[in-house]
């Protein structure tokens, strides 16, 4: 099985144990303001920045790096590239048919892109 389709990685999901020295750092040293927020704005569950960056707030979390919680991936054919991750041996998480697990343990979120937004992504050349 052959997938043509394109992809791009759209967000990295991050657990961290302060959210709020998070959401500071993106917005105010690389200018990455948030976008979208979970729960109370004042104790937010998570939060999503424009840049591509979501902070998943896990206070008992005790390492010194941030840990990644999962990759969300923008496809132009979702039903193609859920069926072509299958098939390469990553298997469905309980988060839903669209939640991947990899074989080493990195989790996806495959997500439907809308229109020709992949082929606009991927045309960036932030170099």
């Amino acid at each position: 099985m052959t997938y043509t389709k394109r992809s791009y990685v759209e967000h990295a999901a991050i657990r961290v144990r302060d959210i709020d020295w998070h959401i500071r750092f993106f917005r105010e040293a690389l200018g990455m303001t948030v976008r979208e927020v979970d729960g109370d704005p004042a104790q937010p569950k998570q939060v999503w920045t424009v840049g591509g960056v979501q902070l998943i707030h896990d206070p008992s979390f005790a390492g010194p790096e941030g840990r990644l919680g999962h990759l969300g991936v923008f496809t132009e054919d979702q039903e193609a590239a859920l069926a072509a991750a299958l098939a390469h041996g990553a298997t469905a998480t309980a988060h839903g048919r669209n939640w991947l697990a990899l074989p080493d343990g990195l989790v996806l979120e495959i997500m439907q892109a809308k229109n020709d937004a992949v082929e606009r992504a991927l045309a960036v050349n932030p170099r």
